[in-house]
């Protein structure tokens, strides 16, 4: 008689199954090389070609939407959970608990499937070479210097006309500054880039989230309200993330070289001013004197803009933003990035080795 599994045990099985997916996922991980040659070059390509025609198609995030579902899918499950165990049904409750397991190793799975694994890629510092990411104090000074001239000139020629860009001018500026740097370099390949408005932007604001991606739809979603100077960059920079770049510094780093090669002057002063942000926030952290003698060549309308932008975010600020930072914090600190939330300065590192000594 042929052994027929219950439901525990098939349940068990897959488990087995997936962490054995897993484990082979996190050997690929430690291959550099290997995940640059046949994902980011092989499979996510054919990911994005397939995906992106597909989802571009639709006007509201599809991303969205599967995380709206997923949640409410895992508060139906917690509840039905909760009543399993009040009657006593435990058999029925750890079904139900191994089932969730393999729902979160399917989504581990897919993650890293369909975007997550660029995360292992060979650095951006490599594959753009820019190998030496050391500079001093007076090299991250002189390079301040240039990026709060370059803030001062190109807020300077920003005319009314361009603070009153709607959102889709924007998205449109991004995607063809991106869709030009992919003509001229081939560490930027896009395939069908596009950039949505997200619908969960109420929550983000009280998230601090300006923008995210998508990695099971690939999708890069926007916060369509926060102050007009920093969704430009913020769209370069999740267009960055679908082009493959995976940690935030590069993603940062990436967006910075996308807008500064674009002619438009908005989307220019929104890389200058995320620079600026990025290397004055270094630079306090090494010499407050030198920090505050800068700040002094900051233009008054420059000063205004990181006033309104500070104002923005701290009116939303509250326990809820505070604690998902812990919980992305871990996460980046999962996914090749130790420096957690302190990674997305790091793409002062690639600025000092881009500006010329």
């Amino acid at each position: 008689m042929l052994f027929k599994p219950n439901k525990i045990q098939k349940r068990l099985l897959a488990i087995a199954m997936l962490a054995v997916v897993l484990f082979l996922i996190s050997v690929f991980e430690d291959h550099p090389a290997a995940v640059e040659r046949y994902y980011s070059q092989g499979l996510y390509v054919f990911i994005c070609r397939v995906l992106h025609p597909v989802f571009n198609l639709l006007p509201f995030s599809v991303g969205d939407v599967l995380y709206i579902l997923v949640v409410a899918y895992l508060i139906y499950l917690l509840v039905k959970l909760i009543a399993f165990v009040l009657k006593k049904q435990f058999t029925k409750a750890l079904s139900l608990v191994l089932g969730i397991v393999i729902g979160i190793q399917t989504g581990m799975t897919f993650f890293y499937l369909f975007w997550g694994l660029n995360y292992f890629r060979p650095s951006a510092g490599q594959r753009l070479n820019l190998r030496d990411t050391n500079y001093t104090t007076a090299h991250l000074q002189d390079v301040t210097c240039q990026i709060i001239d370059s803030a001062n000139a190109t807020r300077a020629r920003i005319t009314r006309d361009d603070t009153l860009q709607n959102n889709a001018a924007i998205y449109q500026t991004a995607l063809k500054a991106v869709s030009k740097i992919s003509a001229d370099s081939v560490n930027f390949r896009a395939c069908h880039p596009y950039i949505k408005s997200s619908l969960l932007t109420p929550l983000m604001n009280y998230l601090g989230t300006s923008g995210y991606y998508n990695p099971f739809t690939s999708e890069a979603q926007m916060n369509y309200q926060m102050p007009f100077f920093e969704r430009p960059f913020v769209a370069c920079h999740e267009l960055s993330h679908q082009l493959g770049y995976g940690p935030e510094d590069e993603a940062n780093f990436a967006g910075f070289l996308v807008g500064i090669g674009s002619a438009d002057r908005l989307l220019r002063y929104s890389a200058y001013q995320e620079a600026l942000d990025e290397c004055m926030h270094a630079l306090r952290r090494r010499d407050t004197m030198a920090n505050n003698e800068l700040k002094t060549h900051i233009s008054t309308v420059v000063r205004n803009d990181f006033k309104a932008q500070r104002a923005y975010w701290l009116a939303y600020r509250g326990k809820i933003g505070i604690i998902s930072s812990i919980f992305y914090d871990d996460y980046l600190k999962a996914n090749n990035q130790p420096h957690g939330m302190d990674t997305y300065n790091q793409m002062v590192l690639l600025l000092m080795a881009w500006y010329p000594k």
